[in-house]
């Protein structure tokens, strides 16, 4: 399905994980507790992110599935 919408949900979330994979190796590099802290923080508003995403994406799919669904069924009568 090539919907303007969900091809721009996809992209941010193509963003947030190559953002995520960032973070990871920032983290993984960082020696200061504090700056471990910051990073974690901003890794689990990503998360976040991603989850409302994700829920926004499965809501939209299902909604044109059910207008594709109403249409067919309308222009066979």
């Amino acid at each position: 399905m090539d919907d303007p919408y969900l091809n721009d949900l996809k992209n941010e979330f193509r963003e947030y994980s190559s953002e995520l994979k960032i973070l990871k190796k920032n983290l993984l590099k960082s020696n200061s507790p504090e700056e471990q802290s910051k990073i974690i923080k901003k890794i689990d508003s990503i998360a976040k992110e991603m989850e409302k995403n994700q829920r926004q994406s499965t809501r939209v799919t299902k909604s044109r599935l059910k207008e594709k669904t109403k249409s067919n069924k309308n222009s066979r009568f």
